[in-house]
């Protein structure tokens, strides 16, 4: 298979929404966050603040929380302790639908690629000339065109990607939660999700990235959250996480390493 190089500097941009303006204050917050499972706590009293208009990217070992991380603050799971806050009020439904997510394992509507499409439009009430034109700009910026009456279910596993996060970016969410969107995709799948990404983000959408990738977080990263255990083990600059981390968990982690804390 030929490798698909995209220069973006030179790609045609299909923005979904006007950019918005980058403000100082906290799009999403949380505060003593903690989620408890099976007698066990899972996440251990983190405490974030997401600006607007910035990626940022989740990295951490397998079971560390990266993925409960995410549903927490979507609000798909409710926290054992502590809140999240969205622009400053409690996370609601209202919020919630200013968000969209995007999993690993994407699930497909039986029906076409476009009747996926106008799916996630119909529940968000746009319909019409709005809906039409809105669908034709997400499968050009997808790459979706000449699949559109596909069906879904039957797409490869990156082109059932590419469609999930066109279906998530099409009522241009504020936010857009994303859990490892590249995981088993194939480097020109992998290219062409990061190019919705940065598309999504250049139109004022903040992102949020779970990732194993340290290439990918250098790629996309603003910021970068490194959990160890349920826990923040350090948060900064994605550059200067991935260059000079400070914790040992990080350290072990960036370096290969398994990081085994040391017994008091």
């Amino acid at each position: 298979m030929s490798e698909v190089v995209v220069n973006i500097s030179e790609r045609k941009r299909a923005p979904l929404a006007r950019a918005r303006t980058t403000s100082t204050a906290p799009l999403m917050t949380a505060r003593g966050l903690c989620f408890d499972a099976g007698g066990q706590r899972l996440i251990d009293g983190i405490d974030l603040d997401i600006h607007p208009g910035r990626c940022t990217v989740i990295m951490g070992a397998n079971g560390s929380g990266k993925s409960l991380l995410l549903r927490l603050l979507h609000g798909l799971l409710t926290p054992t302790k502590g809140e999240v806050n969205w622009q400053g009020h409690p996370l609601d439904p209202a919020a919630r639908q200013q968000q969209a997510m995007v999993f690993q394992r994407p699930v497909m509507l039986r029906r076409s690629v476009a009747a996926n499409l106008r799916f996630a439009l119909s529940v968000r009430g746009v319909r019409g000339a709005e809906r039409k034109r809105r669908e034709g700009e997400t499968t050009a910026l997808a790459r979706l065109d000449a699949l559109k009456d596909k069906p879904a279910r039957v797409l490869s596993g990156g082109e059932q990607q590419r469609l999930a996060m066109a279906r998530a970016l099409i009522c241009a969410p504020r936010m857009l939660f994303l859990d490892e969107p590249t995981a088993s995709l194939d480097p020109a799948s992998t290219q062409a999700i990061e190019h919705m990404i940065e598309d999504a983000r250049a139109s004022g959408t903040t992102i949020l990235v779970v990732t194993h990738d340290a290439g990918q977080a250098r790629r996309l990263g603003d910021d970068l959250i490194f959990l160890h255990d349920g826990q923040v083990a350090e948060t900064g600059p994605a550059a200067q996480v991935l260059d000079n981390p400070q914790s040992q968990a990080a350290q072990a982690w960036l370096g290969g390493r398994l990081f085994v804390p040391t017994t008091p």
